[in-house]
């Protein structure tokens, strides 16, 4: 099937709607969709966005998906833009025609056909998918918080898991409780601290047979030196500190050889029995990118642009995000893949379709970082505030980091919706949270 757009408007379609790609749509729809200046298109293989740092609340069970997801097809007709759902899967340049998978229900049934999207501008921002670098069973064996689908099915794995010690006779056995974490990163130290809390908070519901201390484990396993080692030392040690005191087991300098369904084996000979693996070890774009129709790709399937962020073999093709390898300016190496960049990224190509529509040069991104946030749940929430925030490095924790962490998601949440609806949001589950469990508990 051949999607026609408006063949006197420029098309822009959008392909990923992650927070970069659905934060252009809703820029682009409120400014050109509105005024009818630009057909815009955003293709996605879910119904609905949850914001991605926020997956490893799903999965502990801190947070209730259903109260901040937001639908697709909502957002498209409140901001101006049309949704497609479903997966790229190809792409003819010559065309200018994108290809997108059929699509399947729940039972396999092929609810929408194979279509073809025309377009004059494509952008791809499509993310980033968990790279188990070839391991043995880490696929088959563990999951990985990719998407809302995996943080919810981990989740139903580990209350399935505490019910079932509850009922069985027989006492807890090595590894039934333990969840072991496969790299130290963001996600993996903050899944860590989330899950001690909202452990003992399931255990308070009526799990009085099992005792949090002594039968639920977390371990934490790291290649490098130690955990966050992206992040500044100062960050890390403090991190680190505030972990151990959760009674995390950490182990650094240790790579993961195999994963089977007893547990994980490490090169130094350790086996860490366990039901529950999650893998946090590291990104790469997704497979099909590397088969684009020739478009440059680096060894990790990202797309090389330039600081335009068009791609360096077709200039009405642009990439950005977690999927796009934009070299830094000043420095070696590319701008990481880390939320304020596909944020900053956004900004500047909404400035880019009007004036590539004029006919005007083209801004290039150059990245800015403002600094690293880690949020340990309740207990505490570290990280820097650098940059044109504050002149120079600023280490922050407590209660005035964890308020820019959170002010961080209402950053999102305005991008989309504005201030006035977040702020009516804000008020309303401040009103309502009292009367809620504070875990989820199906």
């Amino acid at each position: 099937m051949k999607i026609q757009s408006n063949s006197n408007l420029h098309h822009v379609v959008i392909v990923g709607g992650g927070a970069g790609g659905l934060e252009l749509a809703t820029k682009l729809g409120n400014s050109l969709g509105r005024k009818g200046k630009v057909a815009i298109t955003l293709i996605d293989r879910s119904r609905t966005h949850v914001w991605k740092p926020l997956l490893h609340e799903i999965a502990a069970g801190s947070m209730d998906p259903d109260r901040h997801e937001l639908d697709y097809m909502a957002q498209a007709h409140w901001h101006h833009f049309r949704f497609r759902l479903g997966s790229m899967d190809g792409l003819d340049r010559a065309k200018k025609e994108v290809y997108v998978a059929p699509y399947y229900d729940e039972d396999g049934v092929e609810m929408i056909p194979r279509r073809t999207f025309k377009y004059d501008t494509l952008i791809i921002a499509v993310g980033s998918t968990t790279n188990d670098f070839g391991i043995q069973g880490a696929r088959e064996y563990s999951i990985a918080l990719e998407t809302q689908e995996y943080a919810e099915r981990f989740h139903r794995r580990l209350h399935n898991a505490l019910v079932r010690a509850q009922t069985q006779i027989e006492p807890v056995q090595p590894g039934q409780l333990e969840v072991v974490i496969v790299g130290a990163g963001a996600t993996g130290v903050e899944l860590a601290a989330e899950l001690h809390n909202t452990t003992r908070e399931l255990t308070a519901y009526g799990l009085d047979k099992i005792d949090p201390d002594k039968d639920i484990k977390i371990t934490l396993i790291e290649a490098g030196d130690r955990v966050l080692p992206a992040l500044p030392k100062r960050i890390s040690h403090c991190v680190e500190d505030e972990l151990r005191g959760l009674q995390v087991r950490i182990l650094t300098n240790e790579r993961v050889v195999e994963v089977n369904d007893r547990g994980i084996h490490t090169h130094s000979g350790k086996f860490i029995p366990s039901a529950l693996i999650v893998w946090a070890a590291g990104i790469k774009a997704p497979d099909f990118l590397s088969q684009l129709d020739g478009l440059e790709v680096n060894k990790i399937n990202q797309l090389v642009v330039k600081r335009t962020l068009q791609t360096t073999l077709d200039e009405d093709v642009f990439s950005f995000g977690d999927c796009a390898a934009c070299p830094m300016v000043g420095q070696d190496g590319n701008v990481p893949p880390r939320a304020q960049a596909a944020h900053q990224q956004a900004s500047m190509l909404a400035n880019t379709i009007k004036r590539r529509i004029a006919a005007k040069t083209l801004p290039e991104y150059t990245y800015r970082d403002y600094g690293s946030l880690v949020n340990l749940g309740r207990y505490s929430t570290v990280g820097s505030l650098m940059g044109a925030i504050t002149g120079g490095t600023l280490f922050i924790e407590g209660l005035f980091a964890g308020l820019m962490y959170q002010a961080l998601y209402k950053m999102h949440l305005m991008a989309l919706h504005g201030f006035f609806t977040v702020f009516l949001q804000t008020l309303a589950r401040l009103i309502t949270r009292r009367t809620e469990a504070q875990v989820k508990l199906h």
